[in-house]
């Protein structure tokens, strides 16, 4: 099962690669007025008195990303029930990672862009690690990478997950409409009790989870959270066929539509920005500043740090057949945030009125790039003093 993950994340970073490309050749295109009007195409969707109208872009940024979000909540509950955050031992030094990776970008994004009221609601754009490209980089080194390096990585992110989920929450939730509030809340004890009579079937899931998006949505809060609270009450066993697993079985399905649809189709509605009269002065603006030195700088002195911190105190130790070397290398591929720092910077502005997608789409690009290009490099020389060693 590792291997089949490890071997899909890392074609789904390829392809994540070439979407994003596309989306910024088309942008730099004769073509860049269509690739626009395609995003700003009105889609509604009317039951009687009950009507869901938005462009194509947040279509897909609030619906699409929703199934992503419930491909996420179930990895978690999966690895918080049988996998690497079920042993607490093993959890500590990537749970202290995380932590660093989420709040020292976080701090060097607000330093560069306090006092600016608008801006400083991206502080949050740089705090996120992209699973797929990351693992996608280090795969590209084949077998020279432990397994456990693997693991080491993956552990991270899926408790980085964790952390976006909670910011998306607490921080990127618009004024609240208490009715669809309470129509959300009220479907978790219908979910329970689907789960607690061991109900295998996922229409039943996906029904109450089809309802739940919509209440979600009108209530203010972030829709995609409700693909989160869905997977978590699907059940990992069968009590009639205990070798069955329906959550592993879904995930397993939905690994291959996300991996190769949803993120792609995002990656691409995302990524096109016009680099027409790009300079130093474009990037030297403090948000995509903030963006890049967040990913680029503070995600390494952030994982890297704290795990160091970790080891140095006793609370946790290094993996088998990883040192400090390898934790940096790793560290600065947990720099690299497209898919999910894309996804906050378009929470955090679109409802600011002042466009600043361009100036976060650019930061996350440049501090992407940066992190993953040396994180390679670093991984890439270490390995190689391995096998000379050896």
């Amino acid at each position: 099962m590792l291997k089949d993950f490890f071997k899909l994340e890392a074609a789904s970073g390829i392809i994540l690669v070439f979407a994003a490309i596309l989306a910024m050749i088309i942008a730099n295109s004769p073509f860049d007025k269509f690739y626009g009007l395609l995003l700003d195409l009105p889609v509604e969707i009317r039951i009687g008195p009950l009507l869901i109208a938005k462009p194509l872009l947040l279509w897909i940024n609030d619906g699409l990303m929703a199934i992503f979000f419930f491909l996420v909540g179930l990895e978690l509950k999966r690895e918080i029930m049988e996998g690497e955050l079920s042993d607490p031992s093993s959890i500590v030094l990537p749970a202290m990672g995380a932590l660093g990776g989420m709040a020292v970008p976080a701090i060097i994004y607000s330093w560069i862009n306090w006092g600016d009221a608008i801006a400083i609601k991206g502080w949050a754009i740089p705090a996120a690690t992209d699973i797929a490209f990351a693992l996608g980089i280090l795969l590209l080194l084949g077998n020279r990478i432990s397994t456990s390096l693997k693991i080491f990585l993956v552990s991270i992110a899926i408790i980085d997950d964790i952390g976006a989920i909670v910011i998306i929450a607490l921080f990127y939730t618009s004024d609240l409409s208490i009715n669809s509030l309470f129509i959300a809340l009220s479907l978790v004890p219908v979910l329970y009790i689907l789960n607690r009579k061991n109900v295998t079937s996922v229409m039943p899931y996906i029904f109450i989870g089809l309802i739940m998006w919509t209440a979600v949505l009108k209530s203010g809060v972030h829709a995609t959270l409700a693909g989160v609270l869905v997977a978590f009450f699907i059940p990992i066993k069968s009590n009639e066929h205990p070798e069955r697993s329906p959550l592993k079985e879904l995930e397993h399905d939905l690994h291959t539509v996300v991996a190769f649809g949803v993120l792609p189709i995002f990656a691409f509605a995302n990524a096109g920005i016009s680099l027409e009269g790009v300079g130093i002065d474009t990037i030297l603006h403090p948000v995509p500043l903030g963006i890049a030195a967040g990913l680029f700088v503070g995600k390494q002195l952030g994982v890297f740090g704290f795990c160091w911190i970790g080891v140095k105190l006793g609370l946790a130790s290094l993996p088998k057949g990883i040192d400090l070397v390898h934790l940096y290398g790793v560290s600065l591929l947990c720099g690299v945030g497209f898919t999910m720092s894309l996804f906050v910077g378009s929470l955090a502005f679109e409802e600011t009125g002042v466009n600043l997608l361009f100036d976060e789409r650019l930061g996350i690009i440049i501090g992407s790039l940066l992190s993953g290009v040396l994180g390679y490099l670093v991984l890439n020389w270490r390995t190689k003093n391995e096998i000379a060693i050896d």
